[in-house]
C-alpha cells in the first residue's frame, strides 16, 4: 500500500505511485514481458471449511445475515495486502506502481436467471478493515445493482462504444489504449472500468461447479483474479461411511509476476490461506500495516 503521507511525484499515476528503488533487473521485466498474458502465473489449492462453517453459522446467528465464504474471501485477501503490499501493485505504462487502496472486482447477475444482464461491481477497500467492514460494503454494492433496474456505468460504456462501425471501435480502443499507457482516462472511465483494480474474483460456489481457470487482461491494471467453486465433501480413512468427513472448497489463482517475484507469492498465498482457515483473526483490525517500497 501507498504510505497516506506519500507526495505525489512526477510520473506517479492517480491509482497509485511509481516504485523507484527496483533492481534494475525487475525495471526491465516489463519491457520483455510487455503483456499481462505473458507474465500470468497460475495456482491450484483448496482449504478445508468445516471450521469456517461452523464460524459462519454463529456469526450468522449474531445477526450477520448473508455473511458467506465470499466475503471471508474477500476479507482474507484485504488482510494479506496489510501484510504483503507487494501483491498490490500493478504494472502499467512499463513501469511498477504500489496501489493507492485494494479495489475488488466482482460480476454480478441481476437475477439468478440465464436471461438475466451481467455487469461489473468495484469496491474499495482499506488494509484497516475487518470482515464486517468487508460485508456490509460489498453487500451493499451488490444490493444497490440487483435493485437498480437501469444500466450501470460500464454498461453505459460499452453501450455508447458499440455504437461505433467495427473499423472507427478498433481505432477508438487503440486510442483508450494510449490514453491509458499515459494515465489520460477520463476519471469516470477509470472509476467505472472492470479492468482497473486490485484484484478479480470469480464466485462458482454460488453456481454449484468448479473453480474456472481466471484470467488477467492485458488492458487495464488487474494484477490478480481468484475463482473459487463450490463445496466438496470428503471422507477420511477409506471412504467408507464411519469415516470423517470433512469439506473443501477449491480454488484457483492468477498472479501477474511482474509485480513481485515467487517466493514472495508463495509467502502471501501461505498468508491468504491462513486467514482462511482462522476468520476469527478477521474480525478485528491488524495490529500493523506493512507499507511497500518506495
Amino acid at each position: 500500500m501507498a504510505d497516506l503521507t506519500y507526495s505525489k511525484r512526477f510520473s506517479d499515476r492517480r491509482e497509485g505511485r511509481q516504485i523507484r528503488s527496483l533492481p534494475e533487473y525487475s525495471r526491465i521485466v516489463p519491457y520483455i514481458l510487455r503483456r499481462r498474458s505473458d507474465a500470468t502465473c497460475y495456482l491450484s489449492d483448496s482449504v478445508e471449511v468445516s471450521g469456517i462453517e461452523r464460524w459462519l453459522r454463529e456469526k450468522r446467528g449474531e445477526g450477520w445475515t448473508g455473511l458467506g465464504f465470499l466475503h471471508l474471501l474477500v476479507s482474507a485477501y484485504v488482510r494479506t495486502v496489510s501484510m504483503r503490499p507487494g501483491v498490490n501493485r500493478f504494472v502499467s505504462g512499463r513501469r511498477l506502481f504500489a496501489r493507492n487502496d485494494i479495489q475488488v472486482i466482482l460480476s454480478v447477475k441481476r437475477s439468478p436467471s440465464v436471461s438475466a444482464t451481467e455487469t461489473s461491481i468495484k469496491v474499495s477497500f482499506s488494509p484497516l478493515d475487518t470482515v464486517f467492514d468487508v460485508y456490509k460494503r460489498l453487500s451493499a454494492a451488490i444490493d444497490e445493482v440487483k435493485a437498480d433496474v437501469t444500466i450501470s456505468e460500464p454498461e453505459r460504456i460499452a453501450r455508447l462504444l458499440c455504437r461505433l462501425p467495427r473499423p472507427f471501435l478498433r481505432l477508438t480502443m487503440a486510442v483508450i489504449r494510449a490514453l491509458d499507457y499515459f494515465d489520460w482516462l477520463p476519471r469516470t472511465w477509470l472509476d467505472a472500468s472492470p479492468f482497473h483494480g486490485s484484484v478479480c474474483v470469480v464466485d462458482m460456489g454460488s453456481l454449484n461447479v468448479v473453480p474456472v481457470d481466471p484470467h488477467i487482461p492485458d488492458f487495464g491494471t488487474v494484477t490478480a483474479a481468484i475463482s473459487f467453486g463450490a463445496r466438496r465433501t470428503v471422507r477420511d480413512a477409506d471412504g467408507t461411511p464411519s469415516g470423517v468427513e470433512r469439506h473443501y472448497v477449491d480454488y484457483r489463482v492468477a498472479v501477474d509476476e511482474r509485480a513481485a517475484d515467487s517466493y514472495y507469492y508463495a509467502s502471501a498465498l501461505k498468508c491468504l490461506k491462513y486467514f482462511l482457515k482462522n476468520p476469527a483473526l478477521l474480525e478485528l483490525p491488524p495490529e500493523k500495516i506493512e507499507d511497500d517500497l518506495n
